[in-house]
């Protein structure tokens, strides 16, 4: 199953027909996609699945139908367990952007996460995840693919935001922090830290409701 992101809201990619009551299902054979990104984008579908037997398929049919943008990012920890964090267009977000022509993935991430907070220093850890999010951009809907992965660094300096890209500022929060940040953040950078906020809450002897 995919999580695509279309704004904040959700549209799966599945195999499975959803047991939820709150999602609108379509077959793929049959789903006119810019009408449901449409409804999707004014808000008329907030949840929505698109079923087939393979889900490979209906990745790769998005893809076709769709202009593909990649880009690769960071979740940031510094030796203190704290994570990197940007502050842009009123959320937060973490460092990331547009891969660039003869650049691998891995390259972008750390070029990506220098050039938006000024910090150095940067080693690359495994890959996490990869985000799908749907934007509108020239009339044209748009499937920006994003390669996450998780970085550390000795970095101890004065951050540097891009303020040409919009950030206004860079920070080091701790974990007891992110779930606050989080709550005013985007839906596929909440999904990088799903087993971490659970770690969080089982170390402050919490339970997850």
């Amino acid at each position: 199953m995919y999580k695509v992101f279309v704004n904040d809201n959700l549209l799966l990619l599945s195999n499975q027909v959803q047991k939820e009551t709150d999602f609108e299902l379509f077959l793929l054979d049959g789903i006119d996609l810019k009408q449901l990104l449409a409804k999707m984008f004014s808000n008329k579908i907030r949840k929505a699945c698109i079923y087939h037997a393979d889900e490979q398929h209906i990745l790769r049919t998005l893809k076709d139908k769709l202009t593909v943008n990649k880009a690769g990012g960071g979740l940031v920890y510094n030796a203190q367990g704290q994570a990197l964090f940007i502050f842009r267009n009123g959320k937060w977000d973490l460092p990331k952007g547009g891969i660039e022509k003869g650049e691998s993935i891995e390259e972008t991430a750390l070029r990506e996460v220098a050039e938006e907070t000024g910090v150095a220093n940067l080693s690359l850890g495994p890959k996490l995840l990869k985000t799908y999010h749907i934007f509108k951009r020239g009339g044209q809907y748009r499937l920006k693919i994003t390669h996450w992965f998780e970085m550390h660094t000795d970095f101890t300096g004065e951050f540097t935001p891009q303020t040409e890209e919009g950030i206004e500022k860079v920070v080091w929060l701790s974990p007891s922090e992110w779930p606050q940040a989080l709550s005013n953040s985007y839906k596929n950078i909440s999904l990088l830290f799903e087993g971490r906020l659970q770690e969080v809450r089982t170390d402050s002897g919490t339970s997850e409701r």
